[in-house]
């Protein structure tokens, strides 16, 4: 499988979590301790356009009166679908470029960790494909460092080598596998 066709992969998983949200849990804290649930979807819509945008296949607006946030992830998918989007240098709308790759492994990561996030932060099981996982931990794996740097994540917790690949890739942005409200 090609790395464009893994974002049509994460999607599926985080939009059942999504629909799963009671309004009562939109208060509850997440794993990503800077953001309640409320929080964390706000943040999801925020950084969608930009995201999708910088595949260069989007100009950043979701489809007219689709759900904010299901809007956002089928953009995404949508724009890092294309297989050159995957290629050459982009931009987030800053004057930095960076790797193509390295945006599109940044999108599918934001839907799988931040969905992992929702998650366990509103009691819901959720579980992506094996070979998703495997692709986002070695993207992770290699840009984990400069992703503290940046404080998109956060201090990295242990977890043995032995467990589960969500497990890992999880410990590496800083979020402990285990945590619960």
């Amino acid at each position: 499988m090609r790395e464009h066709e893994l974002i049509a992969l994460a999607a599926p998983p985080t939009v059942a979590v999504l629909r799963g949200i009671r309004p009562d849990q939109l208060t509850a804290p997440t794993p990503c301790t800077e953001y309640d649930v409320q929080g964390l979807i706000d943040h999801l819509v925020h950084w969608g356009p930009s995201l999708a945008r910088a595949s260069r296949h989007s100009d950043g607006e979701p489809r007219p009166g689709s759900d904010p946030v299901e809007g956002q992830l089928e953009m995404l998918v949508e724009a890092w679908s294309v297989p050159d989007a995957w290629q050459g240098m982009t931009t987030m709308g800053g004057p930095h470029e960076l790797p193509a790759r390295m945006i599109g492994a940044m999108a599918i990561g934001e839907v799988v960790v931040h969905g992992w996030d929702l998650a366990r932060a509103t009691g819901q099981p959720v579980s992506w494909d094996g070979t998703l996982l495997d692709f986002l931990y070695e993207e992770v794996a290699q840009t984990a460092e400069l992703g503290r740097e940046m404080q998109a994540y956060g201090k990295e917790v242990p977890v043995p080598r032995t467990a589960p690949v969500l497990d890992r890739m999880l410990g590496l942005t800083g979020r402990d596998p285990h945590w619960t409200p």
